[in-house]
């Protein structure tokens, strides 16, 4: 964070993953789309589904995956935002277990409030990651408008057979997550002007880190399904993964891993209002959430970590990849027949 010049959070309301439309409200916007579709047969992931990324087959062998992924600024320096929206962006072409190629940024900036150089970080920061991850920021659109945002449209590519959809779970398969969710409450600090510099270090590391890993977890046959976790809380994607198998998550609250420090701001009421937003459209399909447990099932996250359904069957193995990779993930329940809630914490 540098004195003296412009927080970029104060042109949000909303910000990162956290400005996402309502659940409710977009479920009415795309209310009617299933009567207006046309089948594709190529058309491997599309509007169907709540996945994170579109699919495109090419051959027995190739198919293109598509995602585009924006939102206004979540942290006030510059070249953070970028590096953020950037790695959000990229986590959809991971979460279903492909590799990018390339990105293309998406910019809406206010012209006349904020000086274009701001937006020349903001881009630099993007660029810096894809660099990163070894793919190019090849072109993109850019617009004047009251808002700062900013994002990318990146394209991927997978083998049919390794895609891994939000809704493939099996009964008995372990949920693991590969980060520590309380991005939301620590932007919430940081846009209050209460969070602690070591506190802000740790929010941009987990908002920064790649989700790299997904392109490996495509190719491991024992992983059946895959998402990653944003701005409708671990609560929201787990309610997604399971309704789209016809199954119920059983989850162990003591098992979710919290950022360090953040059941402090939790304590002192800093989390978004657009938690509440996800504990109204989840409330009723989930059952043993209590108090302010909320806040931990219903943070918004920005370039969460990856929710990853297991067969236990090859529980070891799984783990031996991830410390092949330096990977660190937590079980933090199981899938199994439908309850009478989607979601069950015990």
């Amino acid at each position: 964070m540098e004195n003296g010049k412009i927080r970029l959070t104060q042109f949000s309301e909303g910000s990162g993953c956290g400005c996402k439309i309502a659940p409710a409200v977009l479920d009415s916007i795309l209310a009617n789309r299933k009567s207006k579709e046309i089948s594709y047969d190529k058309l491997l992931v599309g509007n169907s589904t709540k996945d994170d990324a579109a699919i495109y087959q090419v051959s027995d062998e190739l198919a293109m995956i598509n995602t585009v992924d924006f939102f206004t600024p979540i942290v006030d320096d510059a070249f953070d935002f970028g590096r953020i929206a950037a790695a959000n962006a990229v986590s959809d072409v991971y979460a279903m277990g492909g590799k990018p190629l390339f990105a293309n940024a998406i910019l809406s900036w206010p012209v006349e409030k904020i000086d274009s150089m701001v937006a020349s970080a903001v881009l630099e920061g993007g660029r810096e990651i894809c660099e990163q991850i070894g793919i190019p920021l090849a072109g993109g659109h850019s617009i004047a408008s009251k808002d700062p945002i900013f994002g990318l449209s990146v394209n991927g590519i997978i083998n049919p057979r390794n895609i891994k959809k939000n809704s493939g779970a099996k009964t008995g398969d372990l949920i693991y997550i590969t980060k520590p969710l309380g991005i939301g409450v620590l932007a919430t600090a940081l846009k209050r002007e209460k969070i602690r510099p070591e506190d802000y270090t740790l929010m941009l590391h987990y908002a920064t880190a790649v989700n790299s890993v997904g392109e490996v977890f495509g190719e491991l046959d024992f992983i059946n399904a895959m998402t990653d976790v944003t701005g409708f809380g671990i609560l929201g994607h787990l309610v997604e993964m399971a309704e789209g198998a016809g199954l119920s998550a059983v989850i162990h609250s003591g098992s979710i891993p919290l950022i360090e420090g953040v059941q402090e701001y939790i304590s002192q009421f800093i989390f978004p209002d657009n938690t509440y937003r996800n504990w109204n459209a989840y409330s009723s399909k989930s059952d043993g959430i209590v108090g302010m447990e909320l806040v931990k099932f219903c943070d918004p996250q920005t370039n969460g970590g990856l929710l990853v359904a297991v067969d236990p069957n090859h529980q070891k193995s799984f783990e031996m990849e991830l410390q092949k990779y330096e990977q660190k993930a937590w079980v933090i329940g199981e899938f199994q027949p439908r309850l009478p809630h989607v979601v069950s914490v015990i």
